[in-house]
């Protein structure tokens, strides 16, 4: 199920201003790629471009190929609604539709996707999803309440559950900690480092611990100048970005002198 990623000569663009430029990486399968940089580098511009989620903004294109398993995801070929279904995302704030109960959240994806589901295989899905996303067990007794009702650390994790539930094989996530106290926090680390034994995770942060922790993958962007191009400095392993970078700007970025 988990697959893996190859960008080559990526350019994004919002109308005439060039967003990212010259992005080049392989984001490995079952694993977890970290996106790092100071605010307005690219990042998540890059994140959102490996399932198209930036087209939504009107005026929004890129140049370059995006290939998972080497099938260009840009070709014309391609149904970007499919790419969404098999690449999901989980936002930076827990956004759980409201009027839904906990499983109807769960439920949402498959349904969008026109599934046909009996009871029984509703039934399994729910659990099957709240089990992979480690909140079975908080919510099992109340699942026809409404999913707003849960703490933000639970409503992360639903939203998680609901992009796990249609199967996708890549699993990005922007920001997901950021609007969660430190115990939620955890609780989603530790299910990040669950979640690559069969998916592909592509996370952004700002919290380099957190890029530290549960990244197998790091990648530094970094912006030359304000209202230039956001571009990729360099990408290796966690491990090596922290202790040894090849590039000072990364150095600088990761013990803080700058961002």
């Amino acid at each position: 199920m988990s697959k893996r990623i190859e960008i080559r000569d990526l350019n994004i663009f919002y109308s005439k201003f060039h967003a990212v430029k010259d992005v080049n990486m392989v984001i490995q399968p079952r694993s977890v790629t970290a996106f790092i940089g100071s605010s307005g580098c690219g990042k998540s511009t890059v994140l959102r471009s490996l399932n198209r989620m930036h087209e939504v903004i009107p005026g929004a294109y890129c140049t370059g190929e995006v290939l998972l398993d080497g099938v260009d995801l840009y070709d014309k070929a391609v149904d970007p609604v499919r790419v969404r279904r098999q690449v999901g995302m989980v936002f930076q704030r827990p956004n759980p539709f409201p009027t839904m109960s906990i499983r109807e959240n769960v439920l949402a994806g498959a349904k969008l996707n026109n599934a046909r589901l009996s009871r029984t295989e509703a039934d399994e899905l729910v659990e099957k999803s709240l089990i992979g996303a480690n909140l079975w067990n908080e919510v099992k007794n109340r699942l026809d309440r409404p999913g707003s009702g849960l703490s933000g650390g639970q409503q992360q994790r639903l939203c998680i559950a609901r992009a796990i539930a249609v199967s996708p094989d890549v699993l990005l996530m922007d920001e997901p900690c950021s609007a969660l106290d430190p115990i939620s926090t955890l609780a989603i680390e530790d299910l990040i480092k669950e979640l690559k034994e069969t998916y592909t995770v592509v996370i952004v942060t700002h919290n380099m611990q957190q890029a530290a922790r549960v990244s197998d993958q790091t990648a530094f962007f970094n912006l030359k100048e304000h209202g230039k191009p956001g571009e990729l400095i360099e990408i290796g392993p966690t491990e090596k970005i922290f202790h040894n970078p090849d590039q000072q700007a990364t150095e600088d970025y990761i013990t803080g002198r700058f961002g």
